[in-house]
């Protein structure tokens, strides 16, 4: 009986790669806090995790039965600028703390997710191996 990881792993896949986008767009508004004109980025989270999943991508052909089928997603367009409360004199939009505040959440819920996964993954070892 062959399995479906699409069905075993569920929303989980797509949301570490949207936490690990999210993390790279954190970073790079913390790095840039000094940065005149610099304008913060975000994406959001639940929308984007929504069209991940109802999303019809085109799927890799495969010649062979035993071939794995593979998604190809990628993210791009997905960030936004952040609203802001209050700029700087200088235009930069980035509020670290905010910006630390919701980089240590989103680090949060990504090492969640991914033990989720790794007991996911032992239980399917396990299961393989008959035990």
């Amino acid at each position: 009986m062959p399995v479906s990881f699409d069905k075993v792993f569920g929303i989980h896949d797509d949301a570490l790669l949207l936490f690990e986008r999210r993390t790279q767009l954190l970073a790079e508004n913390i790095a840039n806090a000094d940065t005149p004109g610099y304008k913060a980025r975000d994406i959001n989270f639940d929308q984007m995790l929504q069209n991940a999943q109802s999303n019809t991508e085109a799927k890799l052909k495969t010649t062979h039965q035993g071939h794995i089928g593979l998604q190809q997603s990628s993210f791009s367009g997905d960030a936004q600028f952040r609203q802001v409360e209050q700029s700087s004199a200088d235009g930069n939009t980035v509020d670290t703390q905010k910006e630390k505040a919701a980089f240590a959440e989103n680090s949060i819920r990504y090492q969640t997710t991914l033990s989720f996964l790794t007991r996911k993954i032992s239980g399917l070892k396990t299961a393989f191996r008959g035990e």
